[in-house]
């Protein structure tokens, strides 16, 4: 599993040395949830850190971008993504934000 070089972490989430440990093992977390870079249609998706239990995401382990320790939580921090994106480039395209129009990491 890799995680976006500048990770966007919730409030609530208290130690994310410790959760990124534990979701690179694939642990079972209650409370976290992750927004994840989609690359086959250039989306972020938020979702449970339990799906990562399914046997797909152990061939194909998610690019985390944040960390939050509830939906809405990671709703806000998608949203402050997208502000921010808005006011570096004017427009809402949050892949060439994060990654730049080549793909690699800002």
């Amino acid at each position: 599993m890799k995680f976006y070089r500048n990770l966007y972490i919730g409030e609530s989430i208290r130690d994310p040395a410790k959760i990124r440990k534990k979701l690179k093992r694939y642990a079972r977390l209650n409370n976290v949830w992750l927004i994840a870079y989609a690359a086959e249609n250039r989306q972020l998706e938020i979702y449970h850190c339990v799906m990562l239990q399914q046997p797909y995401y152990r061939d194909n382990p998610p690019f985390v971008v944040g960390i939050a320790g509830s939906q809405e939580e990671a709703e806000q921090i998608l949203c402050r993504i997208a502000q921010e994106a808005v006011l570096q480039t004017g427009c809402a395209d949050l892949a060439a934000y994060l990654f730049g129009a080549a793909g690699k990491e800002r």
